[in-house]
């Protein structure tokens, strides 16, 4: 049942959008936080005169017919009713309360009705029995528009003994009771007037309030409708200089997170600006070297074979080259997807390492480098095995090549019961502390010559930290120039997907 409500409320709001407007929530709210009090107030105030009103008549009625009953009692009128003088004061007072006066003896028959319709008759109810035992009993009957009561017609002795305690008076002494009702018309007539009036009043209220809630909402959304505007203005252009509402702490909020998202876009967009320029930089240079050795071909008719092979092999370097620059673009663009196209699987990572050196030793002979593995103890881990194996390829492989001659590089494998930790410490030329925060950018290089020589693109620590990252791991530097350089990486052994 809630559900249901629920998916109808989406509904409605779906199809008047207007209602999702925090301008109508808020008119709404003052609307109401108006009106409901007026109500509340009104009802109150109505109700408690009414209450008033009932208790001021009972007790008014009360006290004359008490009289009245203690007239009827001196006067032997429960024995013979023709006193003029009694009958007189009893049409008097019904008159005056435009109510009904009955009499009833001791064997509730009833001896006068100033109604002139029940004399004679028997009345036996609750009310009248509780008076016999000395109760004075009131009901205030509102559909009826009347107030029932019952005073017992006492003897002066027991009449004054009930006065200090009219519940523990004699049964014996009660000779009568006094049945009355009094109309209530002339306070439903005030209520009723009181209840225009009220109605009036409420009606201008309702008005003043809608103009006021009207006015107010509009003031008070006005921030919100500067930060869209803002926005807007961001977005088509006009400006990109970060943009300021602190009327609410809200809107203050809103606005800040705007503009830290306003700097990444500038930031993202100036790195992919640079990302471009260097892509087209970086496949332009093989392009431009292959031309140069074709057209200086072309251009010698009878040039001997031998310069024609060391052209052409100078040719297929350079393709080789153009070739690992745009295998890495497409390892890049891998990476920077989702982590959903990991191939998660329970991988040794001790032979996974001893494979990968095994695969490098060769360039490492070349220099002369030493490579060592020591592992701390066998480890297993979740991972996606052809990204960690190309992320501690080319941290090894960087470790090789920006080494020194007859230098060293030590991989150490250590885990602990959540996470394995690698580190790939070298002997090589290392990174200044300046460029710490730079070499896992696209294309960044420290050596921009060396990097040359050696045939480095600049994307190998940009894909080694990507494929770390989507194994929820952390990859940190230390380096001292001149003397070495350590990469530790860090990454979790059961892989959990977010």
């Amino acid at each position: 049942m809630g559900k249901n409500m629920h998916d109808r409320l989406n509904a409605l709001l779906t199809k008047i959008p207007a209602l999702r407007s925090v301008k109508v929530y808020i008119f709404l709210l003052l609307l109401a936080m108006g009106i409901l009090p007026s109500f509340v107030m009104r009802y109150g105030i109505l109700q408690s005169y009414e209450n008033r009103a009932v208790s001021l008549r009972i007790s008014d009625t009360q006290a004359q017919f008490t009289i009245i009953a203690n007239h009827l009692l001196a006067n032997n009128y429960l024995q013979d009713t023709s006193n003029a003088a009694i009958n007189a004061e009893l049409e008097q007072i019904s008159t005056l309360y435009d109510g009904r006066v009955l009499i009833i003896n001791n064997s509730f028959h009833v001896v006068k009705d100033t109604y002139g319709i029940s004399e004679g008759k028997t009345i036996i109810s609750a009310e009248v029995i509780r008076c016999f035992k000395g109760e004075n009993t009131t009901n205030y009957e509102r559909k009826g528009g009347y107030i029932e009561m019952t005073i017992p017609i006492m003897d002066s002795v027991s009449s004054a003994n009930t006065s200090t305690d009219t519940a523990q008076a004699s049964p014996a002494a009660v000779q009568g009771v006094l049945l009355a009702s009094v109309s209530t018309e002339s306070i439903r007539t005030t209520i009723e007037i009181m209840k225009r009036s009220a109605l009036i009043i409420e009606i201008v209220m309702i008005i003043c309030i809608f103009g006021i809630s009207v006015g107010l909402s509009s003031i008070l959304i006005r921030p919100f409708n500067r930060v869209t505007q803002a926005i807007n203005e961001v977005k088509d252009g006009f400006t990109d200089e970060p943009i300021s509402v602190k009327d609410y702490r809200e809107t203050e909020q809103i606005v800040d997170a705007f503009n830290q998202l306003l700097n990444q876009m500038k930031v993202i967009d100036d790195s992919r600006q640079e990302f471009v320029a260097n892509v087209s930089h970086e496949l332009k240079t093989p392009l431009t070297s292959m031309k140069v050795l074709a057209d200086s071909l072309m251009q010698m008719g009878n040039a001997p074979i031998e310069l024609y092979q060391e052209f052409m092999q100078d040719i297929a370097a350079e393709i080789e080259r153009e070739n690992k620059i745009i295998n890495d673009l497409l390892s890049l663009v891998k990476m920077d997807k989702t982590a959903a196209q990991l191939s998660i699987e329970t991988v040794d990572i001790n032979e996974l390492i001893e494979l990968v050196l095994k695969r490098l030793r060769p360039i490492a002979r070349t220099r002369d480098v030493e490579v060592v593995f020591e592992s701390i103890r066998p480890v297993t881990a979740e991972v996606d095995e052809v990204k960690i194996t190309q992320a501690f390829t080319n941290l090894v492989e960087n470790a090789i090549k920006y080494n020194k001659e007859h230098g060293w590089v030590k991989v150490l494998l250590d885990a602990d019961h959540q996470f394995f930790t690698v580190e790939i410490s070298d002997s090589g030329i290392g990174i200044p502390e300046a460029d710490y925060d730079h070499i896992f950018e696209r294309f960044y290089r420290v050596d921009k010559s060396h990097s040359r020589e050696i045939g480095g693109t600049g994307l190998g620590l940009a894909i080694t930290r990507n494929a770390i990252l989507l194994h929820r791991g952390s990859i940190k530097v230390n380096s001292v120039e001149g003397e070495g350089t350590c990469f530790t990486v860090k990454i979790p052994l059961t892989y959990v997907k977010q």
